[in-house]
């Protein structure tokens, strides 16, 4: 049994950014306990040369909405950087869920075989649909979503798998 290019993005995205929402809500909670300015967890990154932990809020939002828009063939939305606070990042994260889940089945489907070209950085790529979805867009989402978690968990956030798996 296959399942749809739909089935394989909208409610996958969806489901792990309500996940990441649930952590950065855990996180918020924890700075007001711990006395901590939440500054100081936002900036927070795993090694120097690494984003911070808003930084991959905000990329992991970027693919959930860009490879629902390509794959959809419509315009990606843009959304400012310019997140501050916990508040600020889950109206991202709600802003991108409520994009993802406006997308109906057949305006997904049949997108496996559509050539797709965009700028990332510098370079321009170029993949087939399925191949954008399963070699892109989902690794780099995920990748991002679990630096997040890392990020929190490693400033002592009590947080576990379970969490991310919502």
């Amino acid at each position: 049994m296959s399942i749809s290019m739909y089935e394989a993005s909208a409610p996958c995205f969806a489901r792990v950014l309500r996940a990441l929402d649930g952590i950065l809500l855990k996180a918020q909670a924890y700075a007001e306990e711990r006395k901590i300015d939440p500054a100081v967890l936002l900036s927070a990154r795993l090694y120097p040369d690494m984003f911070t932990l808003t930084r991959q809020v905000q990329i992991a939002a970027d693919h959930a909405k860009g490879a629902l828009a390509r794959l959809a063939g419509v315009e990606v939305p843009k959304f400012e950087d310019n997140e501050q606070s916990f508040d600020e990042l889950r109206a991202r994260i709600a802003r991108t869920i409520e994009f993802v889940e406006s997308f109906k089945p057949e305006q997904i489907n049949g997108s496996e075989e559509r050539e797709l070209t965009f700028k990332a950085g510098t370079r321009e790529l170029t993949f087939k649909g399925q191949g954008y979805l399963l070699s892109y867009a989902q690794p780099n989402f995920y990748f991002h979503v679990v630096t997040a978690y890392d990020i929190l968990r490693h400033n002592g956030l009590s947080i576990g798998k379970r969490d991310y798996l919502a």
